[in-house]
């Protein structure tokens, strides 16, 4: 339920940043600040707060984060001015980075294997695309009755109350142990792990799929409002169906990874991404209504199985410490690939230049995955 929350808020922002260049006369550029303010504070607080995990606990560093997210969602109530909502989404930010750092190291505690760890990591992130589903269609309907998105955000804070309450009820497993010495140096760990092969490899691939992702749910809405071809209505819900094919294929996932190697799965979803970015790249908005929107199947496994192999390649007692590396990378792609897309699409004068350079990333995540599939560099820390 906290990822289902937290892709609720996040995901939407595709559908609100329309609405916030009618409402303050924003250009793109300045619009995508809704976006990667919040994840460059995610970003932040994975890296400088993520040992809390390690060191005060699972339970706590959770209850933390989720008062921290409640609070900023109740302020969207009183709040009228874009800087005013800027600034609440930079301490949604900073709850994010603590209450899924937490929650990353959680799922570690309770796997018995790297295996079932992508396993329960693909389940949990499920439930997290289901969430990005609810939130544009909360917005959607928000916005046809006539009221303000940001009932949105006050629907969160109700979720999220509720959440602490049932947070702190829970009995959680005993974390592992570690000496005093070791807990005083948690964050000189964590700056050591920018280090380490396997943390720089998989934050990295996570950077490059993230960058690929967000390019469609903050950007494709805007590229399909001057669409005029023969399917209107798909047109319409292009986002909702990528949220529901990225949910159904999360689930599809834990029947994928009983019958074939991680690594081929990972290199072959990439390589359609690729190809469905540079069909929309040569063939324009007639085939990106329909190539965008089912990339959401093809990228379901792939953030959840890279980020559990990246956290499997540490001991338990490193989970919060690295989940929150991982975090790092995730956030600051998640900020500075939308806002380096509207600042290229605002230069050429149209959002669909944007996407020449989230192809890009599509084609260097193919090639690293081909790498991983020949190579297998994680295979050694993995078992």
């Amino acid at each position: 339920m906290m990822f289902f929350m937290f892709a609720m808020t996040s995901d939407a922002v595709g559908m609100i940043i329309p609405e916030l260049i009618k409402e303050f006369n924003l250009s793109m550029t300045q619009a995508s600040a809704f976006h990667y303010a919040p994840m460059a504070m995610i970003a932040l607080s994975g890296l400088l707060l993520g040992f809390l995990a390690d060191h005060i606990g699972r339970k706590p560093t959770i209850l933390i984060g989720l008062s921290l997210f409640a609070l900023a969602c109740f302020m969207f109530y009183f709040s009228r001015t874009f800087y005013a909502f800027l600034a609440l989404l930079c301490l949604i930010g900073v709850a994010i980075g603590l209450f899924k750092t937490g929650a990353l190291a959680l799922l570690g505690d309770i796997s018995t294997s790297n295996h079932e760890h992508t396993q329960t990591m693909n389940k949990v992130e499920g439930f997290f695309a289901v969430g990005a589903i609810f939130g544009p269609a909360i917005v959607s309907y928000l916005l046809i009755a006539g009221v303000s998105w940001t009932y949105l955000y006050v629907f969160a804070g109700v979720l999220c109350s509720i959440l602490c309450i049932f947070a702190w009820r829970t009995d959680y497993p005993i974390a592992p142990q570690k000496n005093p010495t070791e807990q005083k140096s948690n964050f000189n760990q964590t700056l050591s792990l920018l280090k380490n092969r396997y943390a720089l490899g998989f934050s990295l691939a996570i950077a490059l799929y993230v960058a690929t992702e967000v390019a469609i749910y903050v950007w494709m809405p805007t590229l399909l409002q001057e669409y005029q071809g023969n399917w209107p209505l798909l047109a319409t819900y292009a986002l909702t169906l990528f949220f529901v094919l990225r949910a159904l294929g999360r689930f599809l996932a834990v029947w994928l990874l009983q019958h074939f190697s991680w690594q081929s799965v990972m290199m072959t979803l990439s390589g359609l991404i690729f190809l469905c970015y540079l069909g929309t790249l040569l063939y324009g908005v007639d085939v990106a209504v329909l190539l965008l929107p089912l990339c959401g199947l093809f990228m379901s496994m792939i953030y959840p199985t890279l980020n559990s192999k990246g956290i499997s390649c540490f001991m338990p007692k490193q989970h919060g410490a690295i989940a929150g590396v991982i975090l790092f990378f995730t956030a600051l792609s998640a900020a500075v690939a939308p806002f380096l897309m509207g600042v290229i699409s605002d230069y050429f004068g149209h959002v669909k230049y944007g996407f020449v350079l989230a192809t890009g990333f599509a084609f260097l995540l193919f090639i690293g995955m081909i790498y991983n599939w020949f190579y297998d560099p994680s295979a050694k820390a993995l078992k």
